[in-house]
């Protein structure tokens, strides 16, 4: 299935502006889980944390799925294919493990802070509150690279299909220059 321009072009800008909303949202976290981790004022503490729970409860989740679809269909509806380009495939796995992570480490983690400090408590392990943040930061740009760069060339499978399609197209090239060949033999009898 291959998608029109129109559809391929709304689906890329859907995709494009998912990721950058995703990595916003990230850095967004990480200076919040800085100040949080670097003040002395309880009140900051508490009002970075909470911005950070709405953060992690509203808008994660959503991005990272937009993400995460408009990526596949992309790929599934483009030529890049989802596991003919290593850069494709390695940036789905990324989108994928990244989206789970929010889920289940981020997500918890951030609920975890939040309620230590409603409950009037000082954050003890800092860890928990910026380590997500620095890791999705860290995948999201990475995956920003390879999405620009495109390294590492095809798959096996992506090899395979390129040879199977090379062949396909040489024994159509060699059977119109016999026909062409055998249109210009054809001489002109009285």
């Amino acid at each position: 299935m291959k998608l029109s321009r129109p559809a391929r072009r709304a689906t890329l800008v859907v995709h494009v502006v998912g990721a950058a909303g995703w990595l916003g949202l990230t850095l967004g976290l990480l200076a919040l889980a800085l100040t949080a981790i670097t003040t002395r004022s309880p009140a900051v503490v508490e009002a970075s944390v909470r911005s950070m729970k709405v953060f992690a409860d509203w808008l994660v989740l959503p991005l990272a799925l937009v993400t995460l679809l408009s990526g596949l269909l992309l790929s599934l509806g483009t030529k890049w294919g989802l596991a003919r380009h290593r850069w494709v495939y390695t940036k789905f796995w990324l989108t994928l493990a990244t989206t789970a992570a929010s889920v289940f480490a981020l997500r918890p983690g951030v609920n975890d802070s939040a309620a230590t400090v409603a409950a009037g408590d000082p954050i003890t392990d800092p860890t928990g509150l910026i380590a997500g943040p620095i890791v999705s930061l860290t995948a999201y740009v990475f995956m920003t690279v390879i999405s620009v760069l495109k390294p590492w060339g095809l798959t096996r499978r992506g090899r395979k299909q390129r040879g199977q399609k090379q062949r396909g197209s040489a024994d159509k090239q060699r059977a119109s220059d016999h026909k062409r060949l055998d249109a210009g033999d054809v001489r002109q009898t009285a």
